[in-house]
């Protein structure tokens, strides 16, 4: 960011290089100007961080407008504010019953398997009306599409098709018979005289699977590890419950929730981002990390306070493509946090910390099990 704020890089996988963007500002205009297509990187094998592509041809995120606008609008229905909080009393029933678990199992207790891995599964499996025999398949598939290493090729290709060929057929079956859960809704949806067509109708049923579970399940492991190892903030969050909200924003800024860059965007002229000239057909890379941690728009930005309060943070992406799932997640995030907070208030790590074991197999950057004590 000091030296090179825009940089050319190789990564593991696709053909060529590309540029990385690194300042927030200059993320926020590469995820903003129309210039920078997602769209136009289709039938291109694109640098990358996973052997093969996660997303499908047809995937509202590797959509531009206008045709993003039409599928983002209908979605969005399903994810305002005030279906959201509709699921908060039915988060917390969630929530509860999991914690009574994990108390009757006793200490020591792994977060992952009593909370992190089973409530935000849940959560976007009932708002797609998702039968409870399929989760746990829906999930091994979505964990290896996120897989980084060559050996994982196969075996990602193979999650793609069976995410897509269930879809599908769900998808074709709610159309026909319709009920009352996101996935109806979407499949009866009509713009204007238009249904969605059959695959676009499967891949966004997928892309909302994926994307509606896999980072809450890996922040929920994140956040709680971050304040069970920064025990002053802790404290303070334990003093000052209504600080929560903000408290949530802060920690989403400063957790490195990624390893490595997602979709890649190509442009579709010459451009300059702040001196440097991007030609015609150039790959460019964002990185919401780094941006999250620019001093120039974040004073002391490595340090975590719980009190700088950062809902403008790039946790959810920025921009065309911004999470539409946020809304939900931060729901899920203030229930369970608050909740595992206010029925343990000695919850602690029950290893030390530099026996915690992380995940280095996929894009997603979590312990892969949290022992706590109480």
């Amino acid at each position: 960011m000091n030296e090179a704020p825009i940089a050319r890089i190789r990564m593991p996988h696709g053909e060529g290089e590309a540029w990385l963007v690194t300042r927030y500002e200059d993320v926020r205009f590469v995820t903003t100007d129309r210039r920078f297509s997602r769209a136009a990187g289709i039938g291109r094998d694109l640098p990358r961080m996973t052997p093969a592509p996660i997303a499908q041809v047809e995937a509202i995120n590797l959509m531009d407008p206008p045709e993003h606008n039409r599928l983002r609008r209908l979605v969005a229905m399903g994810f305002t504010n005030r279906q959201v909080e509709r699921q908060r009393s039915t988060t917390q029933r969630v929530v509860d019953g999991f914690l009574d678990e994990m108390t009757e199992h006793g200490a020591p207790a792994d977060l992952v398997q009593f909370l992190s891995s089973r409530l935000p599964l849940r959560t976007i499996s009932e708002l797609l009306d998702i039968p409870a025999d399929d989760r746990a398949q829906l999930r091994s598939w979505a964990i290896a599409m996120m897989a980084v290493g060559v050996p994982d090729r196969d075996a990602a290709n193979a999650a793609k098709k069976g995410l897509r060929e269930y879809f599908s057929e769900l998808t074709a079956q709610r159309r026909r018979d319709p009920g009352d859960d996101l996935l109806s809704g979407l499949a009866t949806a009509r713009d204007g005289d238009e249904l969605l067509d059959e695959k676009e109708l499967a891949v966004l049923g997928m892309v909302l699977l994926v994307t509606g579970h896999d980072t809450t399940t890996y922040q929920l492991s994140n956040i709680t590890h971050t304040l069970l190892t920064h025990p002053e903030q802790l404290a303070k969050l334990r003093n000052e419950p209504d600080l929560l909200p903000r408290a949530l924003e802060e920690l989403l800024r400063f957790i490195p929730f990624r390893q490595g860059v997602g979709i890649a965007r190509v442009a579709t002229e010459d451009v300059d981002i702040d001196g440097v000239p991007i030609r015609a057909g150039d790959v460019v890379h964002v990185s919401y990390l780094a941006a999250n941690r620019d001093p120039q728009m974040y004073e002391r930005p490595n340090e975590l306070d719980l009190e700088r309060g950062t809902p403008n943070h790039m946790a959810f992406g920025y921009g065309t493509h911004h999470c539409l799932g946020s809304h939900l997640a931060r729901m899920e995030l203030q229930v369970a946090i608050g909740t595992l907070l206010n029925r343990f208030p000695d919850l602690r790590l029950a290893v030390p910390e530099d026996e915690i074991d992380w995940n280095t197999g996929s894009i997603w950057r979590y312990p892969t099990a949290l022992p706590v004590a109480w």
